[in-house]
């Protein structure tokens, strides 16, 4: 007589819905037309930026400092970056309510993970995009006679200017999980940003404020700066963004959706 087999428990993956709105996040925003516009002006104002500068450097004579064209570059893509990463993060739950409550409500999606998941696509796709021009810009430095780069200090320039842009798209997510409409998102989101940073430009001297570093920029670059001090700055930054990511995943938990 054949002994009856006993089958293995299943083995299951409690994060496996997490991936999946990671995943499927990641996916709708590189076919997004915000995104893809983003990414299109960021490349073409960058390729013909260097070019302006490579022609005024070999006709001209007159001397390009990486340091400073490369600031330019980071400057305005800072500047033209922050409206459009309010758009694409103001949307990024408010815009499914209608979808909202049988994805986690009737299938086994917990509120974290598909706040989590929303988050971190956000997160990894924006930041990822961005260092990634900031990189390529680096290496185009290359052309020009006069680089005057610091591979530190631009390392912690792109990381700087990477982890102001991460509060930023925290706030965004937060405030698509509290409000119910992305237009009135995309409202508070810009009085938010802007109107912190304003204030933070009151602040004493001595203490970084976002204005001042990306003025100070080319100093970066070159590796003249105060490194505790911007130190200190990402690590702020981080745990602000770590902040308002717990107070969004608190008043989701806690919403009808």
């Amino acid at each position: 007589m054949d002994t009856p087999t006993v089958a293995k428990p299943a083995k299951i993956n409690r994060w496996l819905p997490y991936w999946a709105v990671l995943q499927a996040d990641v996916g709708s925003i590189l076919r997004s037309w915000v995104y893809r516009s983003w990414v299109l002006i960021s490349v073409l104002t960058g390729v013909g930026y260097l070019l302006y500068r490579m022609g005024v450097d070999r006709e001209a004579g007159i001397v390009q400092h990486a340091s400073t064209w490369i600031s330019d570059l980071l400057r305005w893509c800072v500047f033209g970056s922050v409206t459009l990463i309010i758009v694409l993060t103001a949307g990024t739950i408010s815009a499914e309510r209608g979808t909202l409550a049988d994805s986690v409500l009737s299938r086994g999606i917990s509120r974290y993970q598909y706040f989590l998941g929303k988050w971190h696509a956000r997160l990894a796709t924006v930041l990822g995009t961005f260092l990634a021009i900031g990189i390529v810009a680096l290496v185009s430095s290359f052309f020009l006679h006069h680089e005057d780069l610091s591979l530190p200090g631009s390392l912690l320039a792109l990381l700087t200017i990477a982890s102001l842009l991460a509060a930023v798209i925290s706030c965004g997510v937060t405030v698509s999980a509290i409000f119910n409409n992305t237009l009135v998102a995309v409202a508070v989101l810009f009085i938010l940003v802007y109107g912190t940073s304003f204030a933070l430009l009151l602040l004493p001297g001595h203490l970084p404020s976002p204005y001042r570093i990306i003025n100070g920029l080319p100093y970066i670059l070159r590796g003249e700066y105060n490194y505790a001090l911007l130190g200190r700055l990402i690590a702020w930054s981080a745990s602000f963004s770590a902040l308002l990511a717990l107070i969004g995943l608190g008043c989701f938990a806690r919403r009808d959706v």
